[in-house]
Protein backbone atom coordinates (compact mmCIF):
# COMPACT_ATOMS: atom_id res chain seq x y z
CA UNK A 1 0.00 0.00 0.00
CA UNK A 2 1.21 3.34 -0.96
CA UNK A 3 2.33 5.53 2.22
CA UNK A 4 0.71 8.60 3.11
CA UNK A 5 2.32 11.58 4.99
CA UNK A 6 -0.54 12.96 7.04
CA UNK A 7 0.96 16.30 7.47
CA UNK A 8 0.23 17.13 3.87
CA UNK A 9 -3.08 16.01 4.06
CA UNK A 10 -5.15 19.43 4.50
CA UNK A 11 -6.74 19.95 7.97
CA UNK A 12 -10.31 20.29 6.40
CA UNK A 13 -10.16 17.13 4.70
CA UNK A 14 -9.02 15.18 7.68
CA UNK A 15 -12.03 16.67 9.60
CA UNK A 16 -13.92 15.96 6.69
CA UNK A 17 -12.89 12.05 6.99
CA UNK A 18 -13.13 11.78 10.54
CA UNK A 19 -17.20 13.43 10.44
CA UNK A 20 -17.97 10.83 7.92
CA UNK A 21 -16.14 7.91 10.01
CA UNK A 22 -17.93 8.69 13.04
CA UNK A 23 -21.31 8.96 10.78
CA UNK A 24 -20.30 5.75 9.45
CA UNK A 25 -20.13 4.63 12.94
CA UNK A 26 -23.48 5.56 14.39
CA UNK A 27 -25.12 4.54 11.23
CA UNK A 28 -23.33 0.76 11.90
CA UNK A 29 -24.77 0.95 15.87
CA UNK A 30 -28.17 2.34 14.56
CA UNK A 31 -28.56 -0.81 12.11
CA UNK A 32 -27.18 -3.20 14.34
CA UNK A 33 -28.29 -2.65 18.38
CA UNK A 34 -27.67 -3.75 21.68
CA UNK A 35 -29.70 -6.59 22.59
CA UNK A 36 -30.31 -7.20 26.82
CA UNK A 37 -32.16 -10.49 26.97
CA UNK A 38 -33.60 -10.78 30.88
CA UNK A 39 -35.18 -14.32 31.34
CA UNK A 40 -36.34 -15.32 34.81
CA UNK A 41 -37.08 -19.09 35.84
CA UNK A 42 -40.18 -20.34 36.61
CA UNK A 43 -41.93 -16.52 37.25
CA UNK A 44 -45.77 -16.74 36.72
CA UNK A 45 -48.12 -15.15 34.01
CA UNK A 46 -49.26 -12.53 36.72
CA UNK A 47 -46.30 -12.22 39.16
CA UNK A 48 -45.89 -9.14 38.38
CA UNK A 49 -47.50 -5.65 39.42
CA UNK A 50 -47.96 -4.65 35.93
CA UNK A 51 -49.67 -8.13 34.94
CA UNK A 52 -52.35 -7.74 38.09
CA UNK A 53 -50.52 -8.58 41.20
CA UNK A 54 -51.56 -7.20 44.32
CA UNK A 55 -49.06 -8.49 46.46
CA UNK A 56 -45.71 -8.81 44.50
CA UNK A 57 -43.88 -5.76 43.77
CA UNK A 58 -41.95 -5.29 40.66
CA UNK A 59 -41.44 -1.55 40.38
CA UNK A 60 -38.87 -1.85 38.02
CA UNK A 61 -40.69 -4.32 35.16
CA UNK A 62 -43.61 -2.37 36.15
CA UNK A 63 -41.18 0.59 34.41
CA UNK A 64 -39.81 -1.31 31.59
CA UNK A 65 -43.76 -2.00 30.80
CA UNK A 66 -44.85 1.34 31.17
CA UNK A 67 -42.44 2.13 28.59
CA UNK A 68 -42.52 -0.72 26.60
CA UNK A 69 -44.70 -2.93 24.97
CA UNK A 70 -46.40 -5.55 27.15
CA UNK A 71 -47.94 -9.06 25.82
CA UNK A 72 -50.94 -10.67 27.28
CA UNK A 73 -50.87 -13.91 25.41
CA UNK A 74 -47.49 -14.99 25.27
CA UNK A 75 -46.39 -18.05 25.77
CA UNK A 76 -43.26 -20.06 26.70
CA UNK A 77 -42.23 -23.19 23.91
CA UNK A 78 -42.40 -25.97 27.16
CA UNK A 79 -44.28 -25.82 30.58
CA UNK A 80 -40.80 -26.60 32.35
CA UNK A 81 -37.45 -25.23 31.61
CA UNK A 82 -34.84 -26.93 29.89
CA UNK A 83 -37.00 -27.30 26.44
CA UNK A 84 -38.25 -23.98 26.55
CA UNK A 85 -34.72 -22.13 26.88
CA UNK A 86 -33.44 -24.92 24.06
CA UNK A 87 -36.61 -23.36 21.71
CA UNK A 88 -35.36 -19.78 23.15
CA UNK A 89 -32.11 -21.02 21.65
CA UNK A 90 -33.04 -22.49 18.55
CA UNK A 91 -36.53 -20.63 17.42
CA UNK A 92 -37.69 -24.47 16.97
CA UNK A 93 -40.61 -25.96 18.89
CA UNK A 94 -39.57 -29.34 21.57
CA UNK A 95 -39.50 -32.04 20.02
CA UNK A 96 -37.45 -30.72 16.50
CA UNK A 97 -34.36 -30.26 19.33
CA UNK A 98 -35.37 -32.94 21.15
CA UNK A 99 -35.02 -31.79 24.64
CA UNK A 100 -38.49 -32.07 25.80
CA UNK A 101 -38.36 -32.51 29.81
CA UNK A 102 -35.96 -30.61 32.37
CA UNK A 103 -32.17 -32.26 31.72
CA UNK A 104 -31.60 -34.32 34.73
CA UNK A 105 -35.09 -36.11 35.15
CA UNK A 106 -35.38 -39.88 34.41
CA UNK A 107 -37.41 -41.29 31.57
CA UNK A 108 -38.31 -44.71 30.25
CA UNK A 109 -37.98 -47.70 32.50
CA UNK A 110 -35.32 -45.06 35.08
CA UNK A 111 -38.39 -43.36 35.37
CA UNK A 112 -39.61 -46.57 37.95
CA UNK A 113 -37.09 -45.44 40.43
CA UNK A 114 -39.27 -42.14 40.78
CA UNK A 115 -41.94 -44.48 42.88
CA UNK A 116 -44.89 -42.90 40.79
CA UNK A 117 -46.73 -45.63 39.82
CA UNK A 118 -48.08 -44.18 36.79
CA UNK A 119 -49.77 -45.87 34.01
CA UNK A 120 -46.79 -44.54 31.64
CA UNK A 121 -43.05 -44.93 31.03
CA UNK A 122 -42.35 -41.15 29.70
CA UNK A 123 -40.44 -40.65 26.27
CA UNK A 124 -36.67 -40.31 25.87
CA UNK A 125 -34.98 -36.96 25.43
CA UNK A 126 -31.78 -35.29 24.41
CA UNK A 127 -29.82 -34.45 27.83
CA UNK A 128 -28.45 -31.01 26.35
CA UNK A 129 -28.97 -28.73 23.40
CA UNK A 130 -27.64 -30.30 20.19
CA UNK A 131 -24.78 -29.18 18.63
CA UNK A 132 -25.72 -28.78 15.33
CA UNK A 133 -27.88 -26.13 15.98
CA UNK A 134 -27.51 -23.11 15.32
CA UNK A 135 -28.12 -20.60 18.17
CA UNK A 136 -29.63 -17.00 18.59
CA UNK A 137 -25.77 -16.52 20.18
CA UNK A 138 -24.27 -18.03 17.20
CA UNK A 139 -25.93 -16.24 14.74
CA UNK A 140 -25.52 -12.61 16.55
CA UNK A 141 -21.57 -13.64 16.74
CA UNK A 142 -21.20 -14.11 13.63
CA UNK A 143 -23.19 -10.93 12.81
CA UNK A 144 -19.92 -9.05 14.81
CA UNK A 145 -22.05 -9.06 18.25
CA UNK A 146 -20.18 -9.97 21.28
CA UNK A 147 -21.74 -12.21 23.37
CA UNK A 148 -22.52 -12.57 27.19
CA UNK A 149 -24.56 -14.33 29.59
CA UNK A 150 -25.03 -14.54 33.33
CA UNK A 151 -26.58 -17.36 35.10
CA UNK A 152 -28.50 -20.26 34.90
CA UNK A 153 -27.84 -22.32 31.36
CA UNK A 154 -29.33 -25.18 32.32
CA UNK A 155 -29.71 -26.73 28.47
CA UNK A 156 -26.50 -29.65 28.81
CA UNK A 157 -24.66 -28.58 31.64
CA UNK A 158 -21.95 -29.69 32.95
CA UNK A 159 -21.87 -31.84 29.07
CA UNK A 160 -22.03 -28.66 27.05
CA UNK A 161 -21.70 -24.73 28.45
CA UNK A 162 -22.38 -21.33 27.10
CA UNK A 163 -19.32 -21.45 25.13
CA UNK A 164 -20.34 -24.08 23.12
CA UNK A 165 -23.12 -22.61 21.43
CA UNK A 166 -22.11 -19.09 20.12
CA UNK A 167 -21.30 -17.51 24.14
CA UNK A 168 -18.01 -15.56 24.34
CA UNK A 169 -18.05 -14.45 27.62
CA UNK A 170 -20.41 -16.68 30.48
CA UNK A 171 -20.54 -16.47 34.42
CA UNK A 172 -22.52 -18.53 36.69
CA UNK A 173 -23.82 -21.04 34.20
CA UNK A 174 -22.99 -23.70 37.47
CA UNK A 175 -26.14 -24.48 39.21
CA UNK A 176 -27.48 -22.84 42.15
CA UNK A 177 -26.45 -26.01 44.93
CA UNK A 178 -25.34 -22.93 47.48
CA UNK A 179 -28.90 -21.16 47.25
CA UNK A 180 -29.50 -17.94 46.87
CA UNK A 181 -26.57 -16.39 49.40
CA UNK A 182 -23.06 -16.76 49.08
CA UNK A 183 -21.17 -19.42 49.20
CA UNK A 184 -22.93 -20.12 45.89
CA UNK A 185 -20.61 -23.30 45.25
CA UNK A 186 -21.07 -22.65 42.06
CA UNK A 187 -17.69 -23.36 39.78
CA UNK A 188 -18.65 -20.52 37.05
CA UNK A 189 -19.33 -18.24 39.82
CA UNK A 190 -16.41 -17.48 42.12
CA UNK A 191 -17.76 -15.91 45.78
CA UNK A 192 -16.96 -12.11 46.37
CA UNK A 193 -18.28 -11.20 49.79
CA UNK A 194 -20.07 -13.38 52.14
CA UNK A 195 -24.40 -13.53 52.30
CA UNK A 196 -24.32 -11.91 48.77
CA UNK A 197 -27.72 -12.19 46.98
CA UNK A 198 -26.98 -14.10 43.64
CA UNK A 199 -29.79 -11.90 41.75
CA UNK A 200 -27.64 -9.00 42.56
CA UNK A 201 -24.88 -10.66 41.88
CA UNK A 202 -25.74 -11.81 38.27
CA UNK A 203 -26.91 -8.72 37.80
CA UNK A 204 -23.22 -6.82 38.60
CA UNK A 205 -21.45 -9.28 36.35
CA UNK A 206 -24.05 -7.64 33.64
CA UNK A 207 -23.26 -4.18 34.34
CA UNK A 208 -19.45 -5.46 34.93
CA UNK A 209 -19.90 -6.91 31.29
CA UNK A 210 -21.58 -3.24 29.59
CA UNK A 211 -19.11 -1.05 31.63
CA UNK A 212 -16.11 -2.76 30.31
CA UNK A 213 -17.52 -3.67 26.47
CA UNK A 214 -18.25 0.45 26.65
CA UNK A 215 -14.91 0.53 27.44
CA UNK A 216 -13.08 -1.79 24.84
CA UNK A 217 -15.83 -1.99 22.07
CA UNK A 218 -17.83 0.73 22.05
CA UNK A 219 -18.74 0.44 18.06
CA UNK A 220 -19.64 -3.29 18.30
CA UNK A 221 -22.66 -4.14 19.43
CA UNK A 222 -23.84 -6.92 22.15
CA UNK A 223 -25.99 -9.71 23.38
CA UNK A 224 -26.25 -9.70 26.52
CA UNK A 225 -28.70 -12.73 28.17
CA UNK A 226 -28.93 -12.04 31.88
CA UNK A 227 -30.46 -15.53 32.82
CA UNK A 228 -31.83 -15.55 36.54
CA UNK A 229 -31.78 -18.65 38.70
CA UNK A 230 -34.77 -16.74 40.34
CA UNK A 231 -37.32 -17.57 40.88
CA UNK A 232 -36.83 -21.19 40.63
CA UNK A 233 -37.02 -23.44 44.31
CA UNK A 234 -35.83 -23.55 46.49
CA UNK A 235 -36.95 -20.14 47.51
CA UNK A 236 -34.88 -17.70 49.85
CA UNK A 237 -35.34 -14.11 50.85
CA UNK A 238 -34.04 -12.31 53.77
CA UNK A 239 -34.88 -11.15 57.09
CA UNK A 240 -36.31 -7.34 55.82
CA UNK A 241 -38.33 -8.71 52.87
CA UNK A 242 -39.82 -11.79 54.12
CA UNK A 243 -41.36 -9.24 57.55
CA UNK A 244 -42.12 -6.35 54.87
CA UNK A 245 -44.59 -8.98 53.09
CA UNK A 246 -45.33 -10.89 55.90
CA UNK A 247 -46.85 -7.87 56.97
CA UNK A 248 -48.54 -7.44 53.52
CA UNK A 249 -50.10 -10.33 53.45
CA UNK A 250 -51.73 -9.85 57.58
CA UNK A 251 -52.96 -6.37 55.67
CA UNK A 252 -54.32 -7.87 52.95
CA UNK A 253 -56.36 -10.06 55.08
CA UNK A 254 -54.63 -14.34 55.38
CA UNK A 255 -57.05 -16.90 54.57
CA UNK A 256 -57.54 -19.97 56.77
CA UNK A 257 -57.19 -22.36 53.64
CA UNK A 258 -54.17 -22.04 51.04
CA UNK A 259 -54.45 -25.02 48.52
CA UNK A 260 -57.12 -27.26 47.00
CA UNK A 261 -56.55 -30.19 44.80
CA UNK A 262 -56.87 -30.15 41.35
CA UNK A 263 -56.19 -33.39 39.78
CA UNK A 264 -53.16 -34.46 40.97
CA UNK A 265 -51.27 -32.02 43.50
CA UNK A 266 -52.41 -29.46 46.06
CA UNK A 267 -52.24 -26.24 43.91
CA UNK A 268 -52.23 -22.70 46.40
CA UNK A 269 -54.95 -20.53 45.56
CA UNK A 270 -53.34 -17.25 47.05
CA UNK A 271 -50.38 -15.07 46.62
CA UNK A 272 -49.61 -14.61 49.70
CA UNK A 273 -46.29 -16.28 50.28
CA UNK A 274 -43.70 -13.90 51.87
CA UNK A 275 -40.37 -16.12 50.70
CA UNK A 276 -41.57 -15.73 47.15
CA UNK A 277 -42.33 -12.28 47.18
CA UNK A 278 -38.82 -11.24 48.72
CA UNK A 279 -37.19 -13.92 45.65
CA UNK A 280 -39.09 -11.69 43.15
CA UNK A 281 -38.07 -8.33 45.05
CA UNK A 282 -34.41 -8.92 44.84
CA UNK A 283 -34.95 -10.32 40.85
CA UNK A 284 -36.76 -6.74 40.43
CA UNK A 285 -33.67 -4.98 42.43
CA UNK A 286 -30.91 -6.52 40.03
CA UNK A 287 -33.20 -5.57 36.90
CA UNK A 288 -33.49 -2.18 37.79
CA UNK A 289 -29.86 -1.69 38.78
CA UNK A 290 -28.92 -2.82 35.02
CA UNK A 291 -31.26 -0.79 33.36
CA UNK A 292 -29.94 2.46 35.45
CA UNK A 293 -26.53 1.05 34.27
CA UNK A 294 -27.63 1.15 30.73
CA UNK A 295 -29.08 4.52 30.95
CA UNK A 296 -26.27 5.33 32.45
CA UNK A 297 -23.81 4.50 29.68
CA UNK A 298 -26.01 5.81 27.06
CA UNK A 299 -26.78 2.50 25.93
CA UNK A 300 -30.64 2.96 26.24
CA UNK A 301 -30.91 4.85 23.48
CA UNK A 302 -30.35 1.86 21.04
CA UNK A 303 -30.64 -1.45 22.99
CA UNK A 304 -34.00 -3.57 22.78
CA UNK A 305 -34.76 -4.76 26.01
CA UNK A 306 -36.53 -8.17 26.36
CA UNK A 307 -38.15 -9.30 29.35
CA UNK A 308 -39.55 -12.82 30.09
CA UNK A 309 -39.87 -16.28 32.00
CA UNK A 310 -39.11 -19.84 30.90
CA UNK A 311 -42.65 -21.37 32.02
CA UNK A 312 -45.32 -20.36 34.07
CA UNK A 313 -45.27 -19.94 38.07
CA UNK A 314 -44.80 -22.71 40.39
CA UNK A 315 -48.66 -23.66 42.25
CA UNK A 316 -47.92 -26.98 43.13
CA UNK A 317 -44.68 -29.38 43.67
CA UNK A 318 -41.69 -27.55 44.18
CA UNK A 319 -41.68 -24.79 47.19
CA UNK A 320 -45.75 -24.65 45.74
CA UNK A 321 -44.75 -20.69 45.06
CA UNK A 322 -47.53 -18.83 44.09
CA UNK A 323 -50.88 -18.39 42.28
CA UNK A 324 -51.96 -17.77 38.92
CA UNK A 325 -55.51 -17.49 39.60
CA UNK A 326 -57.48 -16.87 36.95
CA UNK A 327 -55.21 -19.54 34.73
CA UNK A 328 -55.48 -22.74 36.11
CA UNK A 329 -52.40 -25.09 36.70
CA UNK A 330 -48.43 -24.16 36.75
CA UNK A 331 -45.32 -25.01 36.07
CA UNK A 332 -45.34 -28.57 34.51
CA UNK A 333 -48.88 -28.53 33.87
CA UNK A 334 -50.83 -28.69 30.64
CA UNK A 335 -53.28 -25.86 31.54
CA UNK A 336 -52.14 -22.16 31.06
CA UNK A 337 -50.72 -21.55 34.32
CA UNK A 338 -48.22 -23.85 32.82
CA UNK A 339 -47.39 -22.16 29.32
CA UNK A 340 -48.18 -18.55 29.52
CA UNK A 341 -45.90 -16.20 30.79
CA UNK A 342 -45.00 -12.77 30.91
CA UNK A 343 -43.29 -10.96 27.92
CA UNK A 344 -41.98 -7.44 27.52
CA UNK A 345 -40.20 -5.69 24.76
CA UNK A 346 -38.58 -2.44 25.33
CA UNK A 347 -36.77 -0.34 22.91
CA UNK A 348 -36.50 3.55 21.93
CA UNK A 349 -38.89 3.46 18.96
CA UNK A 350 -41.56 1.44 20.51
CA UNK A 351 -45.03 2.64 21.52
CA UNK A 352 -44.87 3.27 25.37
CA UNK A 353 -47.42 1.25 27.50
CA UNK A 354 -48.60 -0.48 24.39
CA UNK A 355 -50.34 -3.57 25.72
CA UNK A 356 -50.86 -6.65 22.72
CA UNK A 357 -53.50 -9.34 22.90
CA UNK A 358 -52.03 -11.67 19.94
CA UNK A 359 -51.12 -15.40 21.50
CA UNK A 360 -46.90 -15.04 20.72
CA UNK A 361 -44.25 -17.83 21.88
CA UNK A 362 -40.86 -18.42 22.80
CA UNK A 363 -39.43 -19.45 19.43
CA UNK A 364 -40.31 -16.15 17.92
CA UNK A 365 -37.50 -14.53 19.40
CA UNK A 366 -34.71 -15.70 17.34
CA UNK A 367 -36.44 -14.26 14.33
CA UNK A 368 -37.66 -11.45 15.73
CA UNK A 369 -34.05 -10.23 17.40
CA UNK A 370 -32.88 -10.39 14.14
CA UNK A 371 -35.37 -8.48 12.33
CA UNK A 372 -35.37 -5.82 14.58
CA UNK A 373 -31.33 -5.62 14.30
CA UNK A 374 -30.96 -5.27 10.40
CA UNK A 375 -30.06 -8.47 10.20
CA UNK A 376 -30.92 -11.35 7.98
CA UNK A 377 -33.39 -14.19 8.66
CA UNK A 378 -32.76 -17.94 8.82
CA UNK A 379 -35.89 -19.58 8.30
CA UNK A 380 -34.13 -23.29 8.11
CA UNK A 381 -33.03 -22.83 11.74
CA UNK A 382 -35.82 -20.97 13.53
CA UNK A 383 -38.44 -22.63 11.71
CA UNK A 384 -40.93 -22.59 14.16
CA UNK A 385 -40.79 -19.18 14.96
CA UNK A 386 -42.12 -15.75 13.56
CA UNK A 387 -41.04 -12.34 13.06
CA UNK A 388 -42.77 -10.33 15.56
CA UNK A 389 -42.38 -6.73 14.45
CA UNK A 390 -44.90 -6.24 13.21
CA UNK A 391 -47.20 -6.62 16.08
CA UNK A 392 -44.34 -4.08 17.31
CA UNK A 393 -45.03 -1.38 15.12
CA UNK A 394 -48.61 -1.62 15.79
CA UNK A 395 -49.58 -3.93 12.35
CA UNK A 396 -50.72 -7.79 12.57
CA UNK A 397 -49.13 -10.85 11.59
CA UNK A 398 -50.77 -13.82 9.71
CA UNK A 399 -53.37 -16.22 11.99
CA UNK A 400 -51.01 -19.46 13.04
CA UNK A 401 -51.65 -22.45 14.70
CA UNK A 402 -48.98 -22.99 18.40
CA UNK A 403 -48.28 -26.48 19.31
CA UNK A 404 -46.61 -27.75 22.65
CA UNK A 405 -45.35 -31.54 23.42
CA UNK A 406 -44.77 -32.61 26.66
CA UNK A 407 -44.66 -37.08 26.94
CA UNK A 408 -43.35 -36.32 30.77
CA UNK A 409 -45.01 -36.39 34.12
CA UNK A 410 -44.68 -32.84 35.76
CA UNK A 411 -43.06 -33.21 39.00
CA UNK A 412 -45.24 -30.31 39.52
CA UNK A 413 -48.37 -32.61 38.81
CA UNK A 414 -48.32 -32.39 35.03
CA UNK A 415 -49.74 -35.27 32.47
CA UNK A 416 -48.01 -36.58 29.49
CA UNK A 417 -49.71 -34.43 27.15
CA UNK A 418 -49.77 -32.50 23.15
CA UNK A 419 -51.57 -29.19 23.22
CA UNK A 420 -52.92 -27.48 20.19
CA UNK A 421 -54.13 -23.13 20.32
CA UNK A 422 -55.67 -22.30 17.09
CA UNK A 423 -57.14 -18.56 17.62
CA UNK A 424 -59.34 -19.04 20.75
CA UNK A 425 -59.81 -22.54 21.15
CA UNK A 426 -57.22 -24.95 22.82
CA UNK A 427 -57.45 -28.77 22.39
CA UNK A 428 -55.30 -30.80 24.82
CA UNK A 429 -54.66 -34.46 24.47
CA UNK A 430 -53.39 -36.56 27.46
CA UNK A 431 -51.66 -40.10 26.66
CA UNK A 432 -52.95 -41.98 29.55
CA UNK A 433 -56.72 -41.72 28.10
CA UNK A 434 -55.66 -40.77 24.67
CA UNK A 435 -58.91 -38.30 25.06
CA UNK A 436 -58.58 -34.65 24.69
CA UNK A 437 -59.95 -31.42 26.11
CA UNK A 438 -61.06 -29.04 24.42
CA UNK A 439 -61.68 -24.95 25.87
CA UNK A 440 -62.52 -21.42 24.62
CA UNK A 441 -60.19 -19.34 26.25
CA UNK A 442 -62.21 -16.18 25.17
CA UNK A 443 -65.11 -17.65 27.54
CA UNK A 444 -62.98 -19.77 30.04
CA UNK A 445 -59.61 -18.80 30.63
CA UNK A 446 -59.66 -20.95 33.29
CA UNK A 447 -60.13 -24.05 31.74
CA UNK A 448 -62.85 -25.01 33.75
CA UNK A 449 -65.44 -26.58 31.57
CA UNK A 450 -64.27 -28.68 28.18
CA UNK A 451 -66.72 -28.21 25.64
CA UNK A 452 -65.91 -31.78 23.77
CA UNK A 453 -69.38 -32.35 24.36
CA UNK A 454 -70.89 -29.34 22.99
CA UNK A 455 -68.37 -29.21 19.54
CA UNK A 456 -67.56 -32.35 18.84
CA UNK A 457 -66.43 -31.26 14.67
CA UNK A 458 -63.93 -29.28 16.60
CA UNK A 459 -62.12 -31.86 18.67
CA UNK A 460 -62.15 -33.87 15.79
CA UNK A 461 -60.48 -31.14 13.40
CA UNK A 462 -57.62 -30.05 16.06
CA UNK A 463 -57.28 -33.50 17.45
CA UNK A 464 -56.17 -34.27 13.54
CA UNK A 465 -54.36 -31.40 12.92
CA UNK A 466 -52.62 -31.71 16.34
CA UNK A 467 -51.53 -35.76 15.28
CA UNK A 468 -50.62 -34.42 11.73
CA UNK A 469 -47.73 -32.12 13.47
CA UNK A 470 -46.74 -34.18 15.98
CA UNK A 471 -45.70 -36.93 12.72
CA UNK A 472 -44.52 -34.52 11.05
CA UNK A 473 -41.95 -33.45 13.66
CA UNK A 474 -41.27 -36.74 14.24
CA UNK A 475 -42.58 -36.54 18.31
CA UNK A 476 -41.16 -39.13 20.62
CA UNK A 477 -44.03 -40.52 22.79
CA UNK A 478 -44.61 -42.17 25.83
CA UNK A 479 -45.23 -45.69 26.02
CA UNK A 480 -47.52 -48.07 28.41
CA UNK A 481 -45.29 -49.80 31.45
CA UNK A 482 -46.43 -53.10 31.24
CA UNK A 483 -45.83 -53.32 35.60
CA UNK A 484 -47.94 -50.48 36.06
CA UNK A 485 -50.43 -51.22 39.28
CA UNK A 486 -53.56 -48.84 39.52
CA UNK A 487 -53.51 -49.83 43.71
CA UNK A 488 -49.69 -48.50 43.93
CA UNK A 489 -50.73 -45.11 42.05
CA UNK A 490 -53.48 -44.86 43.80
CA UNK A 491 -51.84 -45.35 47.08
CA UNK A 492 -49.18 -42.32 45.52
CA UNK A 493 -51.97 -39.56 44.87
CA UNK A 494 -53.86 -40.35 48.35
CA UNK A 495 -50.52 -39.20 49.62
CA UNK A 496 -50.62 -36.49 48.13
CA UNK A 497 -53.94 -35.55 48.41
CA UNK A 498 -54.05 -36.20 52.75
CA UNK A 499 -50.09 -35.98 53.70
CA UNK A 500 -49.03 -33.57 51.09
CA UNK A 501 -51.75 -31.33 51.24
CA UNK A 502 -51.00 -30.92 55.34
CA UNK A 503 -47.61 -30.51 54.73
CA UNK A 504 -48.33 -27.47 52.59
CA UNK A 505 -51.06 -26.23 54.65
CA UNK A 506 -48.36 -25.83 57.40
CA UNK A 507 -45.57 -24.82 55.51
CA UNK A 508 -47.97 -21.90 54.42
CA UNK A 509 -48.90 -20.77 58.17
CA UNK A 510 -45.72 -21.53 59.08
CA UNK A 511 -44.25 -18.48 57.34
CA UNK A 512 -46.83 -16.28 57.63
CA UNK A 513 -46.20 -16.79 61.65
CA UNK A 514 -44.25 -13.52 62.81
CA UNK A 515 -42.00 -16.02 64.70
CA UNK A 516 -40.83 -17.59 61.71
CA UNK A 517 -37.30 -18.25 60.94
CA UNK A 518 -35.67 -20.29 58.53
CA UNK A 519 -32.49 -20.78 60.48
CA UNK A 520 -30.31 -18.33 62.67
CA UNK A 521 -28.58 -16.65 59.39
CA UNK A 522 -31.72 -16.18 57.55
CA UNK A 523 -30.07 -18.31 54.10
CA UNK A 524 -26.51 -16.95 55.26
CA UNK A 525 -28.56 -13.60 54.01
CA UNK A 526 -27.62 -11.63 57.42
CA UNK A 527 -23.72 -12.36 57.31
CA UNK A 528 -23.12 -10.09 54.28
CA UNK A 529 -20.05 -7.49 55.14
CA UNK A 530 -21.16 -3.73 55.19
Amino acid sequence: MRNVNVALIPIALLSSIGYQAKAETAKVKEEHPNILFILADDLGWNDLGCMGSKFYETPNIDSLAATGVKFMSAYSACTVSSPSRSSIMTGQYTPRHGVTDWIGEKSGEDWRKMKRNSKLLPADYNWCLPEEEYTIAECLKDNGYTTFMAGKWHMGDPKTWPEDHGFEISVGAGGMKGGYFAPFNNPKLPDNEPGENLSMRLGKETIKFMEEHQKTNPDKPFFAYLSFYAVHGPIQTNQKYWSYFRDKAEKMGIASNGFKIDRTLPVRQHQDNPVYAGVIKEMDDAIGMVLNELKKLGLDKNTLVIFTSDNGGVTSGDNYSTSLLPLRGGKGRQWEGGIRVPLIYSYPECKAGTTIDTPVIGTDFYPTILDYAGLKLHPEQHKDGVSIMPLLNGKNIKPRTLFWHYPHYGNQGGEPSSIIRKGDWKLIYYYETAHSELYNLAIDLGENEPLNAQYPEKVKELEAELMQWLKDVNAQKPVADPLYSPVKEAAVKNNWHTKVLKQQEKLRKDMLNKNWKPNETWWDSMITID
